[in-house]
């Protein structure tokens, strides 16, 4: 009985080592690179949706906020009016300037009168003394008195002198009491706020009856033209990407609809920290109503293969962006050889060089147990 046991437990153990055997030397069936056709090599990145143009607009004057004239979500044209302070305190101002300007009027008219009577005066004396002097050459009259008279006239060219320069005074005076003017009818003008250019309103901020400092934004805007995607693209992966090339836009509150695009700007500046790059996506058909901030995914098509052979990355070892260790079968074993690739797909696989031969059997799924010269054999 003893001897029949340890009989069969021989055979079990022989047919189990035979069973092991065969079953790690047996050929494994390895599925392999096939060609296809036409394979769009994309890019993908995560981001927001941006505006271009972009303006939180205030005033340029402190006061109370009297008049609120638009609304989030309302699209106003360049030069409408969004917002008024209350303006009587500049309304005062403006008066008092009013005011000053119509006395620097009358002050310069004054003055112009006084110019033209020391004209007519000089003119006088200048007549009387030569007179005079014409009559005192003829002893008619004294010497004295034609000196008297030549005085009179030096005394009538200074006034004159000096009505000159009271009227160059005053022409000064009212050009100050213009710019004076025209700087209160200007802050008074910016008493009202509007819309700088064709704009969406994105935020209102503050609401009537709040005091308001210089440059306290009130709305924030958007130009409608300028929205536009920021993706944030890794550096690895972003090489290939160059302005005008197509894109899709997935947003994340419209998982179900994809929105064609086209790159219309590269960044010049990667993150030194995450090591992306940014990329700007334009749609060609955008969304009804586009949310600022809102995430998205963009995808950026760098180009297509018309065929090729593509390999998963997970089945490639070292690879290093540009090349690899794949497995081969050749001549019903498996080995390994270096090869390079010419791109990678959105679902991370890479295409092989396609000066490598045809017939060279590539391994697209590593089974365990590979090792060198292993029997294996291509899948069907």
């Amino acid at each position: 009985m003893r001897i029949r046991t340890i009989v069969l437990g021989l055979g079990f153990a022989a047919g189990a080592a035979g069973a092991a055997f065969a079953l790690r030397h047996h050929p494994l069936d390895v599925p392999v690179a096939r060609q296809e056709q036409d394979i769009p090599v994309r890019v993908f990145g995560l981001g927001t949706i941006e505006a271009q143009v972009s303006s939180r607009i205030g005033f340029e004057v402190a006061g109370t906020l009297v008049e609120v004239l638009a609304d989030h979500g309302d699209r106003v044209p360049a030069g409408t009016a969004l917002a008024r302070l209350n303006p009587a305190f500049q309304q005062a101002r403006l008066a008092k300037a009013e005011a000053g300007m119509q006395s620097a009027e009358a002050q310069q008219g004054r003055v112009a009168a006084a110019l033209e009577r020391a004209t007519a005066q000089l003119q006088q004396k200048r007549t009387l003394a030569q007179r005079r002097r014409e009559l005192a050459g003829r002893g008619t009259t004294s010497v004295e008195q034609a000196e008297l008279a030549e005085t009179e006239a030096a005394v009538a060219a200074a006034d004159l002198g000096v009505a000159r320069a009271d009227l160059a005074v005053a022409r000064a005076a009212l050009a100050d009491a213009r710019a004076n003017l025209l700087a209160e009818q200007t802050t008074l003008a910016k008493h009202s706020l509007t819309a700088p250019f064709d704009a969406l309103v994105i935020a209102r901020h503050r609401e009537p009856g709040a005091a308001l400092a210089p440059g306290e934004a009130v709305f924030t805007l958007v130009a409608p033209g300028s929205l536009w995607a920021l993706a944030y693209v890794d550096e690895g992966r972003a090489g290939a990407i160059r302005e005008g090339q197509p894109a899709e836009v997935r947003l994340r509150s419209l998982p179900g609809e994809v929105f064609a695009a086209r790159v219309v700007r590269i960044g010049l500046e990667s993150d030194r920290v995450t090591e992306e790059r940014r990329i700007h996506v334009r749609c060609e058909r955008c969304p009804a109503q586009p949310i600022i901030g809102e995430q998205v995914q963009v995808e950026v098509e760098t180009g297509r293969l018309p065929a090729g052979r593509l390999v998963p990355e997970a089945a490639v070892e070292g690879f290093d962006g540009a090349s690899g260790r794949v497995w081969l079968v050749e001549d019903g074993r498996l080995r390994q050889q270096e090869v390079r690739f010419i791109a990678r797909t959105l679902d991370a696989r890479l295409a092989l060089d396609p000066a490598l031969p045809e017939g060279l059997a590539v391994v697209t799924r590593v089974p365990s147990g590979a090792r060198e010269g292993r029997t294996a054999r291509a899948a069907p």
